[in-house]
């Protein structure tokens, strides 16, 4: 029985993991600051090995935050150095330089014991460590070659201004997180895709490695190779996440090490082409016209073999020296991931991928113009663009908390889930506006003669006594206007994304083309101070093109009807400033601003 035991003790002791590595603290003075950490070091580190840098979150400490993360089997296997910082009364400066600071003299110091490899530092934080994560990404991107987020970012918007280089991100978060709201991360997200000259549009993996909870999202290849990821950890709340055999750490570990600040890889980048386009025709055959391809390239440690474009995985023609130049020409319907590729003398590959979609609706089918409103939240959608009388934003903006965004309404008695709220601040004429495909977008909106038939579903954003909206369909290169209608909402959301609202009415304007062109759609707030809207659902369809050559015949009398400024109806006026809708025998809507 003893020697059972003995045998049954000693199968248990090979069965536990052995301690492969040492604990490891001390202290600096950083700005006259003694500061401290505590990190792991794998046994036979070696030289010239990478270090992560790992910040806790508010009101915590390093000895959590390296429990939380635990990442020393894998630092053990991949032979990397791993720093806990402790932040001063348990927080950290996401405004300044004084944790920056600290940072910098972490890698001056990490070199002078362990020779880390300085090209190969990365930096991750947990909820206000995620936060500082940002910050840094704008201070010292020139120091840190890849970063990784986690449940935090700055609440008052993202800026990226790291002008040295793009930026590698990986980003994870609970969607159920009720600390740093889920909803905040894509705004966080599009102005670092857009700084990196990424696809706008994620690769998307639902089920990665098998866990049912995880969807990871990679924006990429951009600049340099660089990738965007989010990590989206469904039903997850504000904490580390390290269940159904996918752990936090480890996915930061597999994104960072694939970077260095000095960049080895070629590079090829399309010079003066945007990142994502789209072409929509109705009622005719798209003509897109020829596009030129115009790509720079470069090697940084040896020479360039050959220079590629490609329309997905067919090959459209390859160089062997600059100048990489090709007209692009016959683009059919559907989405192009038009790419350039850059190859050197050693095999290694570097390029870059914009998207162009061609879009052709069918004849009485609708296009739905709001479906990309649900990708923008608290920025503007693709191909929109919006003004308040004071400040124009456009496509890809984001990260804002105040003014024209996408709100995400999130009560369940609602009309709809996403709308774009527009607002004008001075009462100016056509002060407040929300307008797709404007010339200054990256969509081309493009209307063959015929019949339209545009829906819209519009409510206030904070006029309870209601306000009219405007929609006009005008030429997009001057902006003359070749049709109008004023509509007044039915429903107002009550100032709050959480608040119920129902019964909005879906406007149907119906309006002739006679000439092909290319047209935008705008809606316009009323010219009152403050008057404001949210548009949740657009949608534009053909109706064939007998209607737009047809002579009205029906003799029948227009039906005039008059408002105010804010929207009331009113018995005709004989003085002053209204509106005067006028709806033909067809059924055809006009309206005008009269002042008397």
């Amino acid at each position: 029985m003893m020697k059972k035991i003995i045998i049954n003790l000693l199968f248990c002791c090979l069965a536990l993991p052995m301690a492969a590595g040492q604990q490891i603290s001390g202290t600096l003075k950083v700005n006259n600051t003694t500061r401290n950490y505590i990190g792991y070091l794998p046994t036979n580190l070696g030289e010239n090995r990478p270090m992560l840098i790992s910040c806790h979150g508010m009101n915590q400490d390093a000895p959590y935050q390296k429990n939380m993360l635990a990442i020393e089997s894998v630092a053990d296997t991949a032979k990397f150095l791993t720093i806990f910082p402790n932040g001063i009364d348990k927080s950290w400066d996401i405004g300044g330089d004084r944790d920056i600071n600290y940072v910098l003299a972490l890698i001056d110091e990490m070199e002078k014991k362990y020779k880390i490899d300085r090209n190969c530092v990365y930096l991750s934080g947990f909820s206000m460590g995620g936060m500082f994560t940002y910050h840094a990404m704008n201070k010292i991107a020139d120091k840190i070659a890849a970063f990784a987020p986690i449940s935090g970012y700055p609440m008052g918007g993202t800026t990226a201004n790291a002008s040295v280089r793009p930026i590698p991100i990986i980003h994870t978060h609970g969607t159920s997180d009720d600390v740093v709201n889920f909803g905040g991360v894509q705004g966080a997200l599009n102005a670092w895709i857009k700084h990196n000259g990424c696809p706008t549009t994620a690769k998307v993996v639902s089920r990665y490695r098998n866990a049912a909870h995880i969807t990871r999202r990679t924006w990429g290849p951009g600049k340099e190779g660089v990738e965007v990821v989010l990590m989206e950890m469904a039903d997850k709340g504000h904490w580390i996440s390290n269940d159904n055999g996918v752990k936090t750490g480890d996915e930061i570990w597999r994104f960072c090490k694939r970077y260095s600040v000095v960049q080895k890889n070629p590079t090829a980048q399309f010079k003066g082409l945007p990142m994502s386009q789209q072409f929509v025709t109705f009622g005719g055959t798209t003509e897109i016209p020829a596009m030129t391809l115009e790509a720079e390239a470069s090697d940084p440690d040896g020479q360039l073999v050959s220079v590629a474009f490609y329309d997905g995985s067919t090959l459209l023609t390859k160089f062997d020296q600059p100048p990489y130049q090709y007209e692009l020409t016959g683009l059919k319907k559907g989405t192009h991931k038009i790419s350039v590729v850059a190859t050197d003398d050693e095999g290694r590959t570097g390029s870059h991928e914009v998207t162009v979609k061609v879009v052709e609706p069918a004849t009485l089918g609708f296009y739905n113009i709001h479906q990309t409103l649900k990708d923008a939240e608290g920025g503007i959608p693709e191909g929109w663009c919006t003004y308040d009388g004071s400040e124009k934003r456009q496509e890809f903006a984001s990260g804002f908390s105040q003014g024209c965004r996408v709100f995400h309404l999130t009560n369940s008695k609602r009309d709809f889930e996403w709308g774009l709220y527009a607002r004008n601040v001075t009462g100016a004429k056509h002060a407040g506006y929300a307008r797709y495909a404007d010339k200054s977008t990256k969509t081309t909106l493009t209307l063959n003669p015929g019949n339209y038939q545009l829906k819209s579903l519009v409510a206030n954003w904070n006029c309870s006594s209601f306000s009219a909206v405007t929609v006009a369909i005008e030429k997009a290169d001057d902006g003359t206007e070749v049709y109008s209608d004023t509509f007044l909402p039915t429903s107002n959301v009550g100032n709050a994304a959480d608040k119920s609202f129902s019964g909005t009415t879906l406007q149907l304007s119906s309006f002739d083309i006679y000439e092909t062109g290319r047209y935008r759609i705008t809606y316009y707030t009323a010219d009152a101070e403050w008057a404001d809207m949210l548009i949740g659902q657009v949608s534009l369809s053909y109706r064939g093109a007998e209607t737009a050559v047809k002579t009205i015949t029906d003799a029948a009398p227009a039906t005039v009807t008059y408002y105010s400024l804010s929207g009331q109806r009113l018995q005709r006026p004989s003085r002053g400033c209204y509106i005067e809708q006028t709806i033909a025998a067809d059924g055809t809507k006009t309206a005008r601003v009269v002042s008397k």
